[in-house]
């Protein structure tokens, strides 16, 4: 189901969620209002984030790749997701359609690195730091890339309702707060930081936040989104 109608024509971007059912505020991947062109989402029931983050379980391919073929048949001209841990799946999922397919922000990491000065490092906020593995990293070619991490699984807010869901009411404030923290503390041990790369799509909302704290360039799912769907929707220029 097309859950915007948008206003650039009928390119549609299909994205492939977890099983999760907090509130999604403006910003989000999965919250109507972020983009200005269709989007329609594909729910893999039971792939929780304890499954996705935390297990990285195996046995979530197959339903992720199902899911994935259903949206191109719904008409997606292109896939993403709203876990940026089903990075580890991404060229399995990619092999699966034929359309172009990008599981996560992360994939962006090696071209911010080629951006980068070579004594600059990528910062990466993440969802759970120790959940982030060298297989993630070699699944996009980022393995040897110079990064610093901040994980934002010990802050109170954003563990209960997003990552163990105990609850669906999302303080939207309370979280800003704890996003802040972790990216003060990053930025503070990592002078060398020369971008961020925003992992967990649940923390894209407060990029602007981040980027105010930071003043360096920040890479999330929305600006990637975005840019792909521009890929697919180049019209020609005045004269």
């Amino acid at each position: 189901m097309i859950e915007n109608p948008g206003v650039k024509g009928d390119t549609i971007i299909g994205v492939l969620c977890l099983d999760t059912a907090f509130t999604k505020i403006p910003g989000h991947i999965r919250n109507r209002t972020t983009f200005d062109f269709p989007v329609i989402y594909q729910v893999v029931h039971g792939a929780t984030p304890q499954r996705m983050v935390t297990e990285a379980d195996p046995t979530l391919l197959e339903p992720f790749i199902i899911a994935a073929k259903e949206l191109e048949a719904q008409g997606a001209a292109a896939i993403t997701s709203g876990c940026g841990f089903l990075v580890i799946f991404q060229q399995q999922l990619a092999d699966a359609v034929q359309i172009p397919l990008y599981s996560s922000s992360l994939i962006q990491v090696p071209m911010v690195h080629r951006m980068l000065a070579a004594d600059r490092k990528v910062g990466l906020l993440v969802a759970k730091k120790a959940a982030l593995t060298r297989r993630h990293l070699q699944a996009i070619g980022a393995e040897s890339v110079p990064i610093c991490i901040a994980g934002m699984d010990n802050q109170p807010e954003f563990r209960e309702v997003i990552l163990e869901g105990r609850r669906n009411n999302l303080n939207a404030d309370r979280l800003g707060q704890e996003v802040l923290h972790e990216i003060d503390q990053l930025a503070a041990a990592n002078p060398d930081m020369g971008a961020l790369v925003i992992e967990c799509t649940d923390l894209v909302p407060y990029a602007h936040t981040i980027q105010s704290h930071l003043a360096l360039p920040v890479f999330d799912i929305v600006t990637l989104t975005q840019m792909v769907h521009q890929t697919l929707t180049h019209r020609p220029f005045p004269r």
